[in-house]
């Protein structure tokens, strides 16, 4: 298992992530100006949709202003970032890279959401942090690494206050094998789908009522298409600058999976009962 969490964590073991966050931003004019969540979202929101998703999921766990949310797998704290400026919630942010949570608290600092904001490294099936102390935690493309389902969301039930909310969007698993390299893994060691029944099942297990269990691979799908018709993502920093030279390939096999049926996007939002 610790081998296992070695390459996952070597696979989000973005060297020089900082310098070159810090280069695209000066590209932009920004300097050492303040800038805000919406103008990072480009490469930020590591996951498919990007920052349209997190608003959504967002929306559909009706937060509160005043709430406290913690986000597992975080990466450079985009939806961290985003939950605190437009829903009013304080945010505390756990991945399992390092240099993603570098770069996160730079980042953080640029939009002067320190006292709002805070992101460590950590693990997303073993947070520390104490039981019972959160509303609402999200899970955004992140557990399809994870091969401790049910730890993971054992922890997730055990850190969230009576009633609190479980929010995920990830990747699940279709029919078929999948084409690798894809953004979470270059190989099938490292990816870890369940399918959509097996998903909800193993939530449910972990003591969740299912609020909302919806299917947004189409969604997913038609906005791959749109990002393609307009000849790539829009003028400025991308995922490219967190992914790398591989972000063609695989982001053009993830959206090849779901066009075949071989991965789809799904969103449940649980309350702990």
């Amino acid at each position: 298992m610790a081998d296992m969490e070695e390459k996952v964590r070597a696979h989000y073991n973005a060297e020089g992530l900082i310098d070159r966050i810090k280069g695209a931003l000066a590209a932009t004019g920004s300097g050492d100006a303040k800038v805000t969540p919406d103008q990072l979202a480009g490469f930020d929101q590591f996951h498919t949709r990007g920052l349209p998703a997190t608003l959504a999921l967002a929306e559909a766990t009706r937060l509160v202003t005043g709430e406290l949310v913690l986000d597992l797998g975080c990466g450079l704290g985009g939806p961290a970032r985003v939950l605190a400026d437009r829903f009013g919630v304080s945010v505390v942010g756990i991945d399992l890279s390092a240099p993603f949570i570098e770069a996160g608290d730079y980042l953080t600092g640029r939009c002067g959401l320190e006292d709002v904001v805070s992101l460590a490294v950590g693990d997303a099936t073993n947070p520390q942090v104490a039981d019972a102390s959160f509303d609402a935690v999200f899970l955004q493309h992140v557990a399809m690494n994870i091969a401790d389902r049910a730890g993971l969301y054992a922890a997730i039930h055990r850190v969230l206050k009576p009633g609190g909310r479980f929010a995920s969007y990830d990747v699940v698993r279709g029919e078929g094998d999948l084409h690798f390299p894809v953004p979470w893994s270059r190989e099938p060691e490292t990816s870890h789908l369940l399918n959509p029944a097996e998903t909800v099942a193993a939530i449910a297990a972990a003591g969740f009522e299912i609020d909302l269990d919806r299917d947004d691979t189409g969604t997913v799908m038609e906005w791959f298409a749109q990002v393609t018709a307009a000849g790539g993502p829009p003028p400025g920093p991308s995922l490219a600058l967190v992914i790398g030279a591989d972000f063609p390939l695989v982001t053009g096999n993830l959206a090849r999976n779901l066009r075949e049926g071989r991965a789809g996007i799904r969103t449940i939002v649980a309350r702990k009962s």
